[in-house]
């Protein structure tokens, strides 16, 4: 199937037009509407165009639910069902795409959106050649999620009785065409509340409890126990991070030099092929901040308060090699003269999800460089490449 055809310049028309559309994660009802419309230019009814609710059970405020499209096959065969996301990070607001070369990119002041408009230009660029073409196919359901990129609500919170039996999953999210996603790690997230107790710095530092020092003790304390950053145990592996050291929302950790900070507020994370491990992460800095919140004392030998929180963010998954759903997208990437490889993901995707949710699957790139920058780009001829496989994967039998 080397020598298949899709509609190029169409392609590229529809990713800049989805670029041109601001819709950050949370706010996706303008980028929905956008390709809703697409999808009915190219020929999909509007009654097989639908959102689901998942925006009522997301506990952040979301705009609107997951886009979900339904189509009957031309041919006998299990459900399709292709995914990829709306939503882009804030970073992506007020992006202005332009083609150069065999680029498209930002302006250098935003990024570009690239993750995941290129998703989102792959999936209406295949019904567009399944339709035009008359290719047959067995059933499909489109799958086009919410908030992705601020915890993969929209693929977590959705009702998998929604996806019609799909058998098989291939979700657009990635870099290569040739590169097949088969599993990700689970991630734990965590944070920690300290309430210390205020103190003139100058005049009786002693009579405070530091909410600073409690924090700083701890997380050095995870240092030196190899949990920050790369984790390598005899039991497992995986990564941590501290990515917030704050105070009350919006506020810095402490309001003046001369006065001992009376409260912290720090956000982490862990992560792991084996999601059991990413919470053994999250457990040694729950002992870590226990062992500080002993050592720092005022003079009365009072300690801070210490408020440690815990919970899984998403599930671990990991597809074998002769499972079907990955025999099928090799299958369907050498078809079009490529090297098929598979990858594993320290990641979240919407797949993480999906698999949990009884699909199966993988995740194909489709062109996205540097995302999540200001030096974000698409490479054209590998959006293309992405078309073309999903083209592929919908048309060939298993």
């Amino acid at each position: 199937m080397n020598h298949l055809k899709i509609d190029e310049q169409s392609a590229e028309e529809h990713l800049m037009r989805f670029l041109a559309v601001e819709g950050v994660t949370g706010e996706e009802a303008a980028i929905a509407a956008a390709v809703s419309d697409e999808l009915q230019k190219v020929g999909v009814p509007a009654s097989a165009i639908r959102f689901d609710s998942v925006h009522k059970r997301i506990p952040v405020p979301t705009q609107t639910g997951n886009l979900i499209v339904d189509l009957p096959g031309t041919r006998p065969g299990p459900r399709l069902l292709f995914s990829t996301h709306l939503d882009t990070v804030p970073l992506c607001a007020g992006a202005k795409p332009s083609r150069q070369g065999d680029r498209i990119v930002s302006d250098g002041t935003t990024a570009l959106g690239g993750d995941n408009r290129t998703g989102c230009a792959v999936l209406v660029s295949m019904i567009e050649t399944l339709l035009k073409q008359n290719l047959p196919h067995p059933p499909i359901t489109l799958l086009f999620t919410v908030r992705e990129e601020s915890g993969l609500h929209g693929a977590r919170e959705l009702d998998p009785q929604d996806l019609n039996g799909a058998a098989m999953c291939f979700n657009v999210d990635g870099k290569l065409a040739s590169e097949l996603i088969t599993g990700a790690v689970g991630q734990e997230n965590w944070d920690v509340e300290i309430v210390g107790k205020a103190a003139h710095a100058g005049v009786a530092p002693e009579k405070g409890i530091s909410a600073t020092l409690v924090g700083s003790i701890a997380i050095a304390e995870a240092h030196r126990g190899d949990w920050f950053g790369k984790v390598i145990k005899p039991d497992g592996n995986g990564t941590s991070n501290v990515g917030i050291f704050g105070g009350k929302p919006g506020k810095p950790a402490g309001d003046a030099t001369n006065v001992v900070t009376d409260y912290v507020h720090i956000v982490g994370e862990a992560r792991s092929p084996d999601v059991a491990f990413a919470t053994k992460i999250a457990a040694a800095y729950r002992e870590a901040f226990a062992k500080a919140q002993a050592d720092v004392q005022d003079a009365d030998g009072a300690t801070a308060e210490v408020t440690f929180r815990s919970k899984p963010a998403y599930p671990s998954f990991n597809i074998a090699n002769d499972a079907p759903v990955v025999k099928h997208a090799k299958k369907a990437v050498e078809s079009l003269g490529l090297k098929p490889t598979t990858l594993f993901s320290n990641g979240g995707l919407d797949a993480n999800w999906l698999v949990k949710h009884g699909v199966p699957t993988v995740t194909i790139g489709a062109g996205q460089y540097e995302i999540h920058t200001i030096k974000e780009y698409v490479d054209v001829p590998e959006f293309l490449q992405g078309c073309r496989l999903a083209v592929a994967l919908a048309t060939l039998e298993s």
